[in-house]
């Protein structure tokens, strides 16, 4: 059905067109043709042949134009001739084919003897608009206009691959500015605090100021890696980071838990194996997630839970809610962040307070063969 139906550009309608159109003629040349000359045994078949033949114009036109000429003999009028005779210029267009076709036709519809002994200029005219110019001219029109609406659906085509090429240009561009702006100011800050928490913790006065000084000097390290990793990314120059995250939320922890805050980890054992982009996701809302509770919950415990079920992985962080935040500023867009990370990982994220005056981020990832 699907090969047949390609004959019409796979459109029913055309399909149902030519169906009309192949009735159409049957019932006008059975009604307008003369089956007693010369051959009214050969008249009805010939009708019905010449008419369904114009089933496949769209694909063999100038065979259809051959079976219209056959079916002439047996009293079958002019009209299938003329339909396939623009089928042939609707086709083919100005070529030779449609050159044969017009002789052919004119032969065959005794157009010649006519315009070699006319009784009238007005015969000459009706003649050559019925059966020559008309069809002819109406076929060619139509295979023009195909030819310009192919031209304007490949400029169409053309103009969005360039506006698509110019989007990823300003996208790349957009990305190198961005990774500029952040090594030049945020890498620099991070460093600086970095060299700060160093050297005071080789000029600390007592072991509880060294030990802060030198978590923030690790913790400054750290965020230096990852904002390389982020830089290279935006930059197109490496892969994004490697898929072993969900191991490394122990150190996170350990990291966060150096500060002085109360984080509790439980990890499914083993560890599942997720989509590279699923296990930075977790991980990305377990680090923000921490910062929020640090920032919003100061010494408030946190609980950091991991689970699979069935071919979900839930990453839940739970914290007790405080009256008050700390001072420390944010950008206002972790939840946003969060939210659009997780989504593109295949996720969902819900965030808010529960009946328990506990404040919880739960996000569920796909973690089957399918995700």
């Amino acid at each position: 059905m699907k090969r047949w139906l390609s004959w019409w550009d796979g459109r029913v309608v055309l399909l149902a067109l030519d169906v009309a159109v192949a009735a159409a003629v049957i019932v006008v040349t059975l009604t307008g043709g003369d089956p007693r000359d010369p051959h009214p045994a050969l008249y009805v078949p010939a009708v019905v042949v010449s008419g369904l033949a114009l089933l496949a114009r769209r694909r063999w036109p100038f065979l259809v134009l051959l079976v219209a000429v056959a079916c002439m003999p047996a009293g079958v009028t002019l009209l299938p001739l003329m339909v396939a005779q623009y089928s042939v210029a609707a086709r083919h267009g100005v070529s030779w084919v449609t050159g044969i076709a017009v002789v052919v036709a004119g032969i065959a519809g005794k157009v010649l003897p006519v315009l070699s002994a006319p009784e009238s200029l007005t015969q000459v005219v009706i003649v050559l608009l019925s059966f020559v110019f008309g069809p002819l001219l109406a076929g060619l029109w139509m295979h023009q206009r195909a030819a310009l609406l192919a031209v304007l659906r490949d400029r169409a085509e053309e103009a969005e691959r360039t506006r698509t090429l110019l989007a990823d240009q300003a996208v790349f561009a957009e990305r190198r500015r961005i990774a500029r702006e952040m090594h030049d100011v945020v890498a620099h800050r991070v460093t600086a605090v970095a060299l700060q928490a160093g050297a005071l913790s080789v000029r600390a006065p007592d072991e509880q100021t060294e030990q802060a000084a030198e978590t923030i000097r690790a913790t400054s390290a750290v965020a230096l890696d990852e904002l390389r990793g982020i830089l290279r990314v935006l930059r197109d120059d490496a892969p994004d980071p490697d898929p072993g995250v969900l191991a490394s939320l122990e150190d996170l922890v350990a990291q966060v838990v150096a500060t002085g805050a109360r984080v509790e980890l439980t990890l499914p054992d083993p560890l599942p194996a997720v989509p590279d982009q699923v296990g930075r996701a977790a991980y990305r809302v377990v680090q923000e997630s921490l910062t929020n509770a640090g920032k919003h919950a100061p010494h408030a415990a946190v609980d950091v839970r991991l689970a699979v079920t069935g071919d979900r992985l839930a990453v839940e962080v739970t914290n007790r809610l405080t009256p008050h935040g700390s001072a420390v500023p944010g950008s206002g867009y972790g939840l946003v962040g969060m939210r659009e990370r997780v989504e593109l990982a295949g996720g969902d994220l819900r965030t808010g307070p529960t009946g328990d005056g506990r404040f919880r981020v739960l996000a569920g990832f796909p973690v089957g063969e399918g995700s």
